[in-house]
């Protein structure tokens, strides 16, 4: 595993990922390998943040949402939201809403099928007239050629979910979590919360290749916040794990990001609203993981000067193509 750049000075950017001075962000290359007899198909998906445990995965002309929240107090810009005109991109659209808690779950995603082809799955537990197909763990439903589901349990309320878009596996874990309190809980609320936990990730444990996982680190748990998904990373092993459901506090994720990657699971930190992850899926089973960078909005373009750009080994943002 490791990272290939195309000519230009080495830098690194403000979540401490090196990346190139071409534009194109990291290339993450060579991300875990497929175990015997496995195989996956050529394949490029694209994965967006929006707010929170929200995240979108695009392959093709399908889409896949997860959890889509606008916040507490509506604080996702109306730019970084999911538009009509993004929508009307697919030719299927996907909603999983892993569970009843407000902060999973937006009545805006009910405003997109008057004019879009979209299909909702949803928690068991979620409130009688909630549209959508339900689903408990252990179920399984094949949504179309390209989609199929299957639900896991949570240590919380709902669901979790594993999709397989494409052949590609993607997690989302809902609050499944090790939801430990310890500096409010007793001893034996502590070791009952990890052996819940422990419980509910063995079936996980068992999937033979797990590509994509969103898991949450939450920060309000304080000290050990992490345990849960260190855990799930060493008995579960995705190939990819982007944190979630850190409320806001980006330093957490990037934090986690940094220490928690290992050689069986790369950790991506997405803490920007609308942040796209573009993956690549190799016939030889290789991920490739580009990290667009976006232009800067104060950029200044000095598009008839003829050199060589003076500004290659500096910070300034300036782009003279």
């Amino acid at each position: 595993m490791g990272i290939t750049r195309s000519n230009g000075a080495k830098k690194i950017d403000k979540r401490g990922f090196p990346w190139h001075n071409g534009g194109a962000g990291a290339v993450i290359k060579g991300i875990g390998v497929l175990r015997e007899g496995e195989s996956v198909v050529s394949q490029s998906l694209e994965v967006t943040y929006y707010l929170h445990s929200g995240f979108s995965v695009a392959s093709g002309r399908t889409l896949c949402v997860f959890d889509y929240w606008l916040g507490e107090h509506q604080e996702l810009a109306r730019i970084k939201r999911i538009t009509p005109q993004y929508l009307a991109r697919f030719d299927r659209i996907y909603v999983f809403i892993s569970h009843s808690h407000p902060d999973h779950f937006d009545q805006e995603v009910y405003t997109w099928r008057e004019d879009n082809p979209v299909t909702y799955i949803v928690s068991y537990e979620m409130p009688v007239g909630t549209r959508g197909k339900r689903m408990s763990p252990g179920d399984q439903l094949t949504l179309d050629e390209h989609v199929s589901v299957e639900a896991y349990d949570s240590t919380d309320l709902g669901v979790s979910f594993l999709v397989t878009l494409d052949g590609v596996r993607i997690f989302h874990a809902g609050d499944l979590n090790f939801w430990h309190w310890r500096e409010e809980s007793t001893v034996q609320e502590i070791e009952e919360a990890e052996q819940a936990f422990h419980e509910a990730c063995e079936p996980l444990t068992k999937i033979p290749r797990m590509d994509v996982a969103f898991f949450p680190v939450d920060p309000r748990q304080g000290r050990l916040y992490d345990a849960g998904a260190n855990y799930f990373i060493m008995a579960v092993k995705p190939r990819l794990l982007i944190p979630m459901h850190f409320w806001g506090r980006a330093e957490i994720a990037t934090e986690f990001a940094r220490r928690a990657r290992c050689r069986d699971t790369e950790v991506i930190a997405m803490t920007r609203p609308k942040e796209r992850l573009l993956l690549e899926f190799a016939d030889d089973g290789f991920m490739t993981i580009e990290i667009p960078t976006e232009a800067d909005e104060n950029a200044v373009s000095l598009g008839g000067y003829e050199g060589e750009d003076p500004f290659g080994d500096t910070d300034l943002p300036v782009d003279i193509r």
